[in-house]
């Protein structure tokens, strides 16, 4: 299309974006498409002239008009959308008088075929009814009504607006924190487009965000509560969120001759219909093919310079039309019975001015500023966009720290500011993450307060940026925070976070916040589906480089992720027997982290390639030796268990073990360890003894010719001597 018309390319918002008046927006949805359907044959086919391309620019403005409305409807604050409910409605049927009066122009300057179909399209704007559903209308009311109390405020009235609120955010849907805070920052939005001279809107405005801010979260906890069950009979929740699936897709996908009077009544017979509008004929006429066909668009086919029948398509003797009376009588007496009125096509709509609803905003633009909210509205502005040219005052309010709110005896965090951290300047996007985190630092009680929707998506956009950024301190901050906040949480509530966060949070391992993002993964390790994430990310990488270079501080966390990994067969695929095992055996010595250490040897024992690489690893054997004598009982049945895995597979691992001087330790674990200790002991005890017996024997029957033969004959006499003469047996 040339750059003498509007192109309309914005995508239509879709219904389940919509969040208010979803049922008026589905049937305008459905009218847009239908439009926009004809719109490219329709430029096609425009005349050169003025006129033409006038109806088609008016035509643009309106799908324009009409896409800015569902737009804002899905976008806007549910509260304030209630609220000015007839005058949403005033627009959609303004919007369709719109179209329909660009149709009407351009019907009858483009070829017949494609205005019949405008034709039906502007049948379907005539026709179609726009209405309020009933649970938002009377959400609407009850606003309007609390609005109003305000004029003469009396010592109830604030009881009355925790009523009105209450009754009006349950028939809106607003049931979460999650809701709440999304309902909040939808209000800030609005305050932030409309202008300063619009103050009865901002005053408005305002009012909604001050009700929601002082009773938002008592309504949502008496929601929670109560389910919402106990107010089924009293409060109607029949608003548009709560139409099936099956009632949108009919809104949407219903035939065209659901919207037409005429096409609505069901049984019309095909032969009353005009072959090229396909609708009930007003004054029928036959050619010469005789078919019938309604007078007006057959003749503007014959003007166009067609001698076919449109229907055949054969050539016609002649052009001439006679009417066909037998035909109009059975349409006027089938008409009669079924009470269908068929308007003249010829005729042009007459369009009557829409005056706006008594209700509306505008009405009350005058008589706002008489009202007595209980708020202070001097400062107009109240938390203006903050990036850039937001004011002094709402700058200086934020960077004196994260504000509290105190509801009885506990502290609770106003989480709104984290979802308007990305209009924030980056100092004070970090100020707000550090002051949060510095407050749960110094809180004791738990994050009931706040679930993992609300905090971790804001949070996770301000890690990501700031290690786009290279900012330490702000990583350092962020992690931080998170971490503070996994640890609080109980483990039902523990999030289940996105694949690249885990990525994201490995890769700090080897960054200056490596111990402050160690600590999140310890606690996430604990639980699924968390503990995969955090094995399929590549963080084990990370941990096999700590344990390698014995980081300090890093250490211990490292060993405890690797220890709660290793317990879940599914994750253990992820874990190298041949990489790991090594970097272990230095940590043996280590009192504090041994246990941890054997820990892990115990749960990788259940494959032979762990127990082959056990076998051969230098000195690992002799350090679990020494484990045996260890301080721990826990420790000693871990090392118990190791030894019992590796023995029980093979008689030559018997062999590799009794050579460290094993039984002393295994003796004194089956008397003074934990009942598990001891029965693996006793157990490991026997098996040493089978093995050793069995190799003797073997040495009888194979002659063994080495120089070595003797010395390795006595050896195993003196083992099985001692096994023999222990008290144990």
């Amino acid at each position: 299309m040339g750059s003498d018309v509007f192109e309309v390319t914005e995508a239509l918002p879709s219904l389940n974006d919509i969040k208010v008046h979803r049922l008026m927006c589905a049937e305008l949805i459905k009218l847009i498409n239908s439009v926009s359907k004809i719109l490219p044959e329709t430029e096609e086919a425009r005349p050169g002239c003025s006129t033409g391309i006038g109806a088609l620019c008016s035509l643009n403005k309106a799908i324009g008009k009409a896409k800015l409305l569902l737009q804002h409807c899905s976008e806007s604050s549910k509260l304030y959308l209630a609220l000015t409910g007839d005058t949403i409605l005033t627009r959609c049927q303004k919007s369709t008088n719109l179209l329909e009066q660009s149709l009407s122009q351009l019907q009858n300057m483009v070829p017949v075929m494609l205005a019949a179909e405008i034709s039906k399209i502007i049948s379907d704007l005539r026709v179609v009814a726009f209405s309020l559903d009933p649970s938002e209308e009377e959400a609407g009311k009850v606003l309007w009504e609390l609005l109003h109390q305000y004029r003469s405020p009396t010592d109830s009235t604030e009881e009355t607006a925790f009523k009105a609120i209450q009754g009006a955010t349950v028939r809106l849907h607003i049931n979460s924190q999650k809701d709440l805070l999304i309902e909040t920052r939808s209000i800030r939005k609005l305050l932030d487009k409309i202008g300063q001279n619009e103050l009865p809107k901002r005053k408005i405005l305002l009012f909604l965000q001050h009700l929601l801010k002082k009773y938002g979260k008592l309504i949502v906890k008496e929601q929670k509560e109560t389910k919402l069950m106990q107010h089924e009979e009293s409060i109607p929740l029949s608003s548009s969120s709560g139409q099936s699936v099956e009632v949108e897709s009919r809104l949407l996908d219903r035939p065209d001759e659901a919207q037409s009077n005429t096409r609505s009544t069901p049984g019309i017979p095909e032969e009353f219909k005009c072959p090229l509008s396909l609708r009930l004929m007003y004054d029928p006429v036959v050619i010469a093919s005789g078919l019938t066909f309604e007078r007006m668009w057959i003749q503007r086919w014959f003007d166009e310079g067609h001698d076919v029948c449109p229907k055949t398509p054969k050539k016609l003797s002649q052009l001439s039309l006679t009417s066909n009376t037998v035909r109009k009588d059975l349409i006027s007496k089938w008409c009669a019975k079924a009470g269908v009125t068929i308007p003249d096509p010829s005729m042009p709509a007459v369009y009557q001015p829409l005056e706006t609803s008594s209700t509306s905003i505008a009405s009350l633009s005058s008589s706002v500023n008489d009202l007595a909210l209980p708020i202070d509205f001097s400062n107009s502005s109240i938390r203006a966009t903050y990036a850039g040219q937001g004011s002094v005052t709402s700058h200086a309010r934020i960077a004196n720290g994260v504000r509290f709110q105190c509801i009885g005896s506990a502290h609770e965090i106003d989480l709104e500011i984290l979802y308007e951290m990305d209009s924030l300047p980056w100092e004070y996007r970090c100020k707000v993450v550090k002051d949060i985190q510095s407050f749960w630092k110094h809180e004791d009680r738990s994050c009931s307060s706040i679930s993992c929707e609300n905090l971790i998506p804001p949070l996770l956009k301000f890690l990501k940026d700031a290690d786009d950024a290279h900012d330490v301190e702000a990583l350092r901050s962020g992690c931080l925070l998170l971490s503070a906040f996994v640890k609080k949480c109980r483990s039902s509530t523990i999030p289940c976070l996105e694949e690249d966060t885990y990525a994201l949070l490995a890769s700090f391992l080897d960054t200056e916040v490596a111990e402050e993002t160690i600590g999140v993964l310890e606690v996430l390790s604990c639980h699924q589906p968390c503990d995969y994430e955090i094995a399929a990310s590549g963080a084990l990488h990370h941990i096999l480089r700590i344990l390698d270079k014995q980081i300090s501080g890093l250490q211990e966390p490292a060993l405890k992720i690797l220890c709660n990994l290793s317990a879940k067969s599914r994750i253990r695929s992820f874990i190298v027997p041949a990489d790991f095992i090594p970097k272990l055996v230095p940590y043996f010595d280590d009192s504090a982290l041994a246990g941890y250490s054997v820990a892990i040897l115990k749960n990788l024992c259940d494959s032979e390639d762990a127990r082959a690489f056990l076998a051969e690893t230098d000195g690992c054997i002799a350090s679990l030796t020494k484990l045996l004598e260890s301080d721990s009982q826990e420790d000693q049945e871990y090392t118990v268990g190791v030894l019992l895995s590796l023995c029980s597979q093979r008689i030559q691992y018997c062999d590799l073990v009794m050579e460290e001087g094993v039984i002393p330790g295994l003796v004194a674990i089956s008397v003074n360890g934990n009942n598990k200790g001891k029965a693996m002991s006793v157990e490991l005890l026997r098996l040493l003894h089978d093995g050793v017996s069995e190799s003797e024997d073997c040495h009888d029957v194979i002659r063994d010719t080495s120089p070595h033969s003797k010395e390795r004959k006595s050896s195993s006499k003196a083992i099985k001597t001692q096994l023999l003469t222990d008290s144990w047996i």
